[in-house]
């Protein structure tokens, strides 16, 4: 083979589908462990009712993803909830209190005191903190307290994870790059945005709005379903084929599988973090750590008859403060159309994460009974549930804790050592499918060059609860 590519995720579809596309003499071959291919996406429909055990869509604002959607013919298919019509909530004090969509209203409402809005400020004269501080430290250190509890529902909602323990290095490393060279976060962004205007006057481009949540109407299935049609099975995609180790040879690399040994020029592991790190042990004998930490959470969903109302919106999240069972909720129903048979609503709980592992570990029917009794205490549920099913994790979100940085760095040495390795998949360089796509599509474009992938200057990233 030209290249073999290890798992048929969003990552490894995406590098098969390019080199399908514009090598068509290309010789690859896609290896999956697993009886299907999606990797961590996977909707789940019943009962007239469609959830997701995984991804629950991706913003329209990365034009990689978008060129893929078009090449796919899934531009046509896709349907979209902007941000700007739909509100998010955060659970404070008992209730929801609704999040502004632009950063003017966000500085308007009430949802910190005026003193803790001024100590926001501040950031304009603190000094960039050294080392690898946490978030927590970080947000204290430049914003101030006050913020914690609505940052602390960001990161709920994008890693599931703990604010305490994930490092703003890894997290948002192009905002931290940003503190880094202009010695302050709002000073950055203003930069930013006044260059962005510049550019926009030159080329007559319209301002941007908030981007769209982006799905399909048999969810997010539809993704590696399509990206998957066009690869014949036993000739570009072999199923069933777990990978036991990988060597560097002569042609370049040797991967043992359950079925057999392939050879190739090129390698690219398109698989979670620590699923690289299993495969590169196989070769290398020393890395800087074994494994990076995960986040596990059960997916809840809930479906109820007439009487029940969402308020409008997205969902829900809910810090760590607040104490409460579920991180928070997504409102299925509101979102996509047919995600509920009519006249009814769907509610997906999310249960877990870094700070409640122990939660996985209780049996479907407690599950169920305990996030009710969360979520009924904050949102009109009439009745019991028509429907109700527990989605447990396939994997965990990789958590971009102490050490993730240097890790990185390691990443890119060894694919700068080894050619023809790529080293890419959920949990390098990001969690979020544009984050995949970008990926994917970085490593399409070195193979067909016949250079290495390196790694791109990391983007000042929005924030969206």
């Amino acid at each position: 083979m030209d290249t073999l590519i290890i798992g048929a995720g969003l990552s490894g579809l995406t590098v098969a589908h390019k080199l399908q596309k514009f090598c068509p003499d290309h010789q690859f071959l896609l290896l999956e462990k697993s009886e299907k291919v999606g990797g961590a996406i996977w909707s789940h429909a019943e009962a007239g009712f469609l959830a997701e055990n995984g991804p629950h869509g991706f913003l329209d604002n990365c034009p990689e993803s978008q060129v893929v959607l078009q090449e796919t013919g899934l531009d046509q298919e896709c349907v979209k909830a902007p941000l700007q019509k739909f509100v998010r909530y955060v659970c404070m004090e008992g209730a929801l209190r609704c999040i502004p969509q632009s950063p003017l209203k966000i500085a308007m409402a009430p949802l910190i005191s005026p003193w803790a809005k001024l100590r926001v400020l501040a950031d304009l004269f603190q000094k960039p903190l050294s080392g690898e501080p946490t978030v927590a430290e970080w947000v204290e250190h430049r914003f101030g307290p006050a913020l914690l509890p609505y940052v602390d529902a960001v990161f709920t909602g994008t890693y599931a994870g703990d604010l305490n323990r994930l490092v703003i290095d890894g997290v948002m490393p192009g905002v931290r790059r940003l503190e880094m060279s202009q010695g302050s976060v709002i000073r950055g962004l203003f930069t930013k945005m006044k260059q962005a205007g510049k550019d926009r006057t030159t080329s007559g481009a319209k301002k941007k709005g908030l981007p769209a949540m982006t799905s399909f109407p048999g969810g997010m299935g539809r993704l590696p379903e399509k990206l998957a049609a066009s690869l014949q099975p036993g000739r570009d995609l072999m199923l069933n084929c777990g990978v036991l180790a990988i060597h560097k040879s002569q042609a370049g690399w040797e991967v043992e599988t359950d079925l057999g040994t392939y050879q190739a020029t090129n390698l690219v592991l398109a698989v979670p973090i620590n699923a690289s790190l299993n495969l590169l042990r196989t070769f290398i004998s020393t890395m800087p750590q074994q494994a990076v930490p995960e986040a596990k959470i059960v997916t809840i969903a809930l479906g109820f008859g007439p009487g029940s109302t969402l308020p409008p919106g997205f969902g829900y999240l809910a810090p760590e403060q607040e104490e409460r069972f579920c991180l928070g909720a997504l409102f299925s129903s509101n979102m996509f159309p047919a995600r509920a048979p009519q006249d009814h609503i769907l509610l997906e709980a999310l249960v877990g994460g870094r700070r409640h592992p122990e939660r996985l570990d209780l049996d479907d029917t407690t599950l169920i009974r305990r996030a009710l009794e969360d979520l009924r205490a904050l949102l009109p549920l009439q009745g019991e549930p028509v429907y109700a099913r527990v989605l447990r994790p396939k994997g965990g979100i990789p958590q971009l804790e102490a050490g993730y940085p240097a890790l990185l760095h390691w990443r890119d040495q060894v694919m700068q050592e080894h050619k023809g390795l790529f080293i890419h998949g959920f949990g390098w360089e990001g969690i979020g499918l544009n984050d995949m796509f970008k990926g994917a599509i970085r490593v399409a474009d070195a193979i067909r060059a016949n250079t290495s992938s390196r790694q791109e200057e990391a983007a000042v990233k929005g924030i969206y609860f």
